[in-house]
């Protein structure tokens, strides 16, 4: 049981976390024919742009109602109304995802209020689906936006229908990468079951060449897939922060779930693939198991390396969880640990303690240790602290192919063992060479 300190600082100094707005537009960016629109100034938005395209070197839609200071003052009923009829006009979208901002959620809009007197002005567009989320970035972090993305998604387009025997519904929380959402497809789909992932960044945001520009997203959970959700015989949930949506669906529904908070690493991908044999009722394909001998071969090579090595993380809860669990699996320790938000997961973390913090606290606390796991913005603390640095999170621009990075099932799991693995390999290299220098041999 760890204990969960909270910094209370006048001022934060190199923040950790992201914004609940970034979050929210993330999840819908992948359902197939959706634009997230952003209400508030002009400058929430590019910032939100700026950090996703720098993180998945993709073109991002996002749009905005461009509050200005007056609107602001007097309401951002009309521009929210304008902002609505002006993408449907140009960009014609199947899905809007409408995100609040600091700057209107501070001002107080009414915003089911504006969304209720723009359906009574436009009849015309009532079967356009407007999802609302409440995205404030004065608390939280991304990965509750993400999740609040989730749970408005899952509240307002599944439709009751029979159930079907080998559909099973996917809840994918902000931990798992376009790269893992493909591995997990593919492993559902072994087992003969037909997945509808909820949101499907891996036909979004994978890093494809489609046939033609798009204002709108081109890949991701169709309309009509959501539809179909309240005819799946199960949900599973990846992640703690995607409880609450799958919570929804057995409300609604009555359809039972399952959480698995983390998908790497050999325990828990055999849990998972156990748990797929048993709802199915099809044994695990030789694919998985052949994969699962090469993850045992590669735990054996590289534990050398991992054994009793002192890591320091700063990552979201759900990503912080299964980090710290695949480490300590392979025999490392856990120096220190940051986080941006509360989470249930924080106190069952199997360490003394966790900081909810930002970056300054994350160097304060991080000296001495082996190996450093954050997002880019850690790459400084690392040169200063002369610290190997294995990048995760949001946002990474210092490195190629996020859309395609996977660390879940046997090889997931396998891959991400060798990059740390090596990462310690050369850092003892290293550090053999400076004592040969220093003449200590």
């Amino acid at each position: 049981m760890a204990k969960v300190v909270t910094k209370n600082k006048p001022v934060v100094v190199n923040p950790l976390k992201q914004s609940q707005t970034l979050g929210a537009a993330l999840a819908f960016l992948g359902l197939k024919g959706v634009i997230p629109l952003l209400h508030g100034s002009q400058g929430c938005t590019a910032f939100a742009k700026v950090i996703l395209v720098r993180h998945f070197r993709e073109a991002i839609p996002l749009a905005t109602t461009a509050m200005t200071e007056v609107s602001t003052i007097l309401g951002g009923e009309e521009n929210v109304e304008q902002a609505i009829l002006t993408l449907v006009a140009k960009s014609q979208p199947e899905i809007i995802g409408l995100c609040t901002t600091g700057l209107t959620e501070t001002r107080g809009d009414d915003m089911d209020g504006i969304l209720k007197e723009f359906r009574k002005r436009h009849p015309e567009l009532n079967e356009l689906p407007i999802l609302l989320v409440s995205a404030p970035d004065f608390k939280g972090s991304l990965q509750d936006g993400f999740a609040a993305a989730v749970e408005s998604i899952v509240r307002e387009l599944p439709q009751p229908g029979e159930p079907k025997a080998q559909q099973l519904t996917i809840l994918m929380s902000a931990a798992f990468t376009p790269g893992d959402v493909q591995q997990i497809k593919e492993m559902v789909s072994a087992f003969g079951m037909i997945p509808i992932v909820v949101p499907d960044l891996s036909a979004s945001l994978d890093g494809h060449l489609d046939d033609s520009y798009s204002p709108i997203t081109g890949g991701g959970t169709t309309l009509v897939q959501l539809h179909k959700v309240g005819s799946s015989v199960f949900t599973v949930a990846l992640g703690e922060s995607m409880r609450g949506a799958a919570n929804i669906l057995e409300q609604k529904f009555g359809i039972p779930y399952e959480v698995f908070t983390e998908l790497s690493g050999l325990e828990a991908v055999d849990k998972f693939m156990q748990f797929l044999a048993d709802l199915s009722g099809n044994p695990v394909p030789e694919k998985y198991r052949r994969q699962r001998r090469q993850l045992q071969d590669a735990m054996l090579d590289t534990h050398f390396y991992f054994g009793r090595k002192q890591v320091s993380i700063a990552l979201e809860p759900d990503l912080l969880w299964s980090t710290v669990c695949f480490l300590q699996s392979m025999g490392a320790e856990i120096q220190s640990a940051v986080t941006t938000t509360r989470s249930p997961l924080l106190e069952k973390l199997p360490m003394d303690s966790v900081t909810i913090g930002d970056f300054e606290d994350f160097e304060q606390l991080a000296g001495g240790s082996d190996l450093l796991i954050g997002n880019s913005h850690t790459a400084a603390i690392a040169k200063r602290l002369h610290i190997p640095l294995y990048r995760q999170g949001i946002p990474i621009y210092d490195r190629l192919g996020n859309g395609q990075f996977r660390k879940v099932g046997y090889r997931g799991t396998m891959e991400m063992l060798f990059e740390i693995g090596n990462l310690f390999l050369e850092e003892e290299e290293i550090k053999a060479k400076e004592r040969v220098v220093q003449g200590d041999w």
